[in-house]
């Protein structure tokens, strides 16, 4: 939506006065001699931004919204005077500039490192790109020091094009091609197999020409979501000289076990490695990176639906393992994570562990295997796991909660999203009354029971489920006894500063008002909590006043008078969301209006009381104001993003 020219003015002022002051205030970033990238959209107001920038003495520019008109041909001019020796890093998001402007801008960037060109099919698609030698000569002299080119989902990228960029940037540290048609093996617009100097795609046979140019400097690839076969990973993983430490095959689906043991067995000093998605990969792949990667830090293996715990207890005795995902593996249960975690061995230190949307994992009726293996993890990794993702681990209990905030004081991040059986009680530390506080591995059995219902036919009584069972409500007398306590409440977490509860549905005021008291709280997820009322809200705003992003949608009783109290007190909330909370209404945009003049997005789809009026006076007065989602307000049958 268009806004008024005097809305527009208004807009400019303010962006270009705030813009200023954040400017100003920045200057002890300059002393300490640290790189700062600064993000913004092209607008009349960049251009005295990017002239108060050149006091900076080493930045980076992400600058969106490039295109042909003048306005966007001069920013690019003001950047390469005012910022051009200065400038360290560049991306141009969402752009459609001209060979002639980004040519023009260049040379004049002599100290650049990194330079970031993904989605810019306006520059190869007539295939010219540095196509004359002066060009190259003058590029090449500026980008030297090149170190990261990024050249994601490009199009019309072809050997030739590619061929001239790369031939600038002799030294090259970190090459990203994700999302770009390569031509691995066979040629579709020839017909034929693949061959040098293909004027359409990438070639295998020109990319491996290039890494054997530069596998003296080259230590990171990304290749993901493309084509890649397995012989062709095994081409590049047997590279003479090429020791790359950082990997990304994600979404690469025709991989197969061979070719990644293939490439451990050649590129053993990988430390980051990513194979998510790729879907014919078994437990023989954990095996061989177990064996293999010594030096390994990183491995995500999400959507990897063949893996199994085979493996598993094999890869927690690699001794640099930081960071494991293994969301969405449908057959691990974590049973082999506690195993190998508790070998005498030298083992993993994990800092980050995600475990998200692992619903299929072996338990029985009651879930307790599982809060068996979050109980033992939370015991075994201790102080120094920082992240944990345990959304959607629909078994998940009051209990698991309790392990996590007892053994778990470092976490920065959790997430507990769709986790439906945790209560008040797993959050206040509590024991429900008639519930088991440690947790078993095993139930007796006592044979299956037998009613007599219908005469002398005999009927299995089924087991009681989880979710069948409401809990008792926490009553003040309990209160008074949480008061009194020490650790076991997610209040023991200091450190956090991100928590996601979503779809927590047994969560009320009563535990969110008494436990969600952290400082230093940036994002905070309370969508679908339809217990929770203002009350939670105020509480919050008073107790995480350092909140960037809070969610609330579909939260039934969230309303304009509890947005009234809390807004004030968050002073740097930059997302909001209030998608379906039918009790907001226009009220609220004006608090917004108001207090929140950082926001960045803002959605109140499906708010019945909203009108686009107001949308579009919030609009006017948020200079930071990038997104505004308003599908379905005032009933009106439409989907507008401003």
């Amino acid at each position: 939506m268009r806004l008024p020219e005097d809305a527009s003015e208004s807009w400019g002022e303010m962006a270009h006065m705030v813009t200023l002051c954040y400017v100003n205030m920045s200057f002890n970033s300059i002393k300490r001699n640290e790189s700062v990238t600064f993000k913004f959209p092209v607008s009349t107001s960049s251009l005295d931004f990017i002239r108060a920038l050149s006091q900076h003495p080493r930045c980076g520019l992400v600058i969106s919204h490039l295109d042909d008109s003048a306005l966007s041909r001069q920013v690019l001019v003001e950047v390469g005077v005012h910022l051009g020796p200065r400038l360290q890093c560049l991306a141009l998001p969402g752009s459609s500039i001209t060979e002639s402007s980004l040519l023009g801008l260049l040379p004049h960037l002599t100290s650049l490192q990194k330079l970031d060109l993904q989605r810019l099919d306006s520059l190869f698609m007539s295939g010219a790109l540095l196509s004359k030698e002066e060009h190259r000569r003058q590029v090449q002299h500026a980008l030297r020091k090149l170190q990261e080119l990024g050249l994601s989902d490009l199009r019309y990228l072809s050997d030739l094009s590619f061929n001239r960029l790369t031939s600038c940037t002799p030294r090259l540290h970190r090459l990203s091609l994700a999302g770009c048609h390569i031509a691995f093996e066979f040629d579709p617009y020839r017909g034929c197999p693949v061959g040098l100097g293909c004027s359409a795609l990438v070639s295998l046979r020109n990319l491996l020409s290039l890494l054997q140019k530069q596998a003296g400097s080259l230590r990171s690839l990304d290749l993901s979501r493309t084509s890649i076969t397995p012989k062709s990973l095994c081409s590049i993983a047997q590279v003479p000289d090429l020791r790359l430490e950082e990997l990304s095959l994600r979404g690469c689906k025709e991989l197969m076990d061979y070719s990644i043991q293939m490439l451990c067995k050649r590129q053993n000093g990988l430390k980051m490695l990513d194979l998510s998605s790729c879907n014919e990969l078994t437990s023989r792949t954990v095996l061989a990176v177990a064996t293999k990667l010594k030096e390994l830090r990183s491995l995500s293996m999400s959507q990897d639906w063949k893996i199994t715990d085979k493996g598993l207890a094999e890869l927690m005795a690699l001794p640099c393992l930081k960071t494991l995902d293994l969301s969405e593996c449908l057959h691990v249960s974590g049973a082999d994570l506690v195993k190998g975690l508790s070998s005498p061995q030298p083992r993993a230190q994990p800092e980050s562990l995600s475990l998200r949307n692992c619903s299929y994992i072996r338990v029985n009726c009651m879930g307790i295997l599982l809060d068996s293996v979050m109980y033992s993890l939370s015991q075994l990794l201790g102080c120094n796991l920082k992240v944990l993702d345990l959304t959607s681990c629909v078994y998940l209990t009051d209990l698991s909660v309790r392990a996590i905030a007892t053994y778990l004081p470092a976490l920065v991040v959790l997430r507990l999203g769709w986790c439906k059986e945790i209560s008040d009680w797993g959050l206040l530390g509590m024991v429900e009354p008639n519930k088991d506080c440690e947790p078993k591995d095993k139930e007796e059995d006592k044979g299956p029971s037998f009613t007599r219902t219908f005469g002398n036919m005999g009927f299995f009584q089924p087991p009681s489920m989880p979710f069948q069972e409401k809990p008792r409500l926490v009553t003040d007398e309990d209160l008074g006894a949480f008061r009194e306590q020490e650790g076991a409440s997610l209040l023991a977490l200091r450190c956090l500063q991100e928590l996601d509860l979503s779809a927590c549905s047994k969560l009320t005021d009563t535990s969110i008002t008494q436990v969600l008291r952290f400082p230093d709280l940036q994002r905070l997820s309370l969508s679908m909590l339809p217990e929770i009322s203002d009350e939670s809200l105020v509480s919050v705003a008073h107790h995480c006043r350092s909140l960037t992003t809070l969610s609330l949608n579909h939260c039934p009783q969230i309303s304009d008078h509890g947005m009234t109290q809390a807004l004030p007190h968050l002073k740097r909330l930059q997302h909001l969301y209030l998608a379906g909370c039918d009790a907001i209404t226009n009220k609220t945009l004006s608090i917004i209006a108001q207090h929140c003049d950082r926001l960045k997005t803002l959605d109140v789809s499906m708010c019945k009381d909203i009108t686009v009026q107001q949308v579009d006076y919030l609009q006017s007065h948020l200079p930071f104001l990038e997104k505004v989602q308003c599908r379905f307000v005032n009933g009106a049958d439409f989907t507008m993003v401003l």
